[in-house]
């Protein structure tokens, strides 16, 4: 994957990454909104340091670690990626509450279509915001969207370091075991 020059990071803000979705995932993973890193190359988490496919792997997800040039392959593993604002920027603070409500209705819409077994939203104030869930804490959620269950994770980016990765991967684990069962 090629790193973007400042003029097409620049580029990136306000500009989207298609959806990896389908019907019959076990999890749709819910970022906040692209990174202007992840805009510009057009990939999910895509930013160096960004623990997202480690943390996948990590906790048991994949059967190896895939990289955002990658994110494709995710449905095989029954995973898709899409974001609660489909608009790149260079902080999720700069999402107005307006906008995070629109991208919660849109999720909600989106997960009555797909339907996936699951949904986990990467980002406990982006969250709270678009679902109306104040107190909201890591883990399953008592909101329900049609017959999908709701897992709130932390938001995967380095920045974010008040989660360590090895608490990271668990949170991450908790949601597998939950979703994924290894004797499924």
């Amino acid at each position: 994957m090629h790193r973007p020059s400042p003029a097409q990071l620049a580029d990136a803000a306000g500009r989207g990454i298609p959806d990896v979705i389908g019907p019959g995932l076990a999890v749709l993973f819910c970022g906040i909104n692209p990174g202007l890193w992840s805009a510009a190359v057009g990939a999910h988490f895509a930013r160096p340091g960004n623990r997202f496919w480690p943390a996948l792997h990590r906790s048991g997800f994949t059967d190896r670690q895939l990289g955002p040039d990658e994110q494709w392959e995710l449905p095989r593993y029954r995973l898709g990626i899409t974001n609660v604002v489909d608009r790149g920027s260079a902080r999720a603070d700069e999402l107005s509450t307006a906008e995070l409500l629109a991208g919660g209705r849109r999720l909600r819409a989106k997960a009555r279509r797909y339907r996936p077994e699951w949904l986990a939203v990467l980002g406990i104030g982006a969250y709270r915001t678009a679902f109306g869930a104040v107190d909201a804490v890591v883990g399953e959620q008592p909101a329900r969207v049609g017959t999908t269950r709701i897992w709130l994770l932390p938001n995967p980016s380095g920045l974010n370091a008040h989660w360590l990765t090895p608490r990271l991967v668990e949170a991450f684990r908790e949601l597998r075991e939950a979703a994924l069962p290894r004797d499924r």
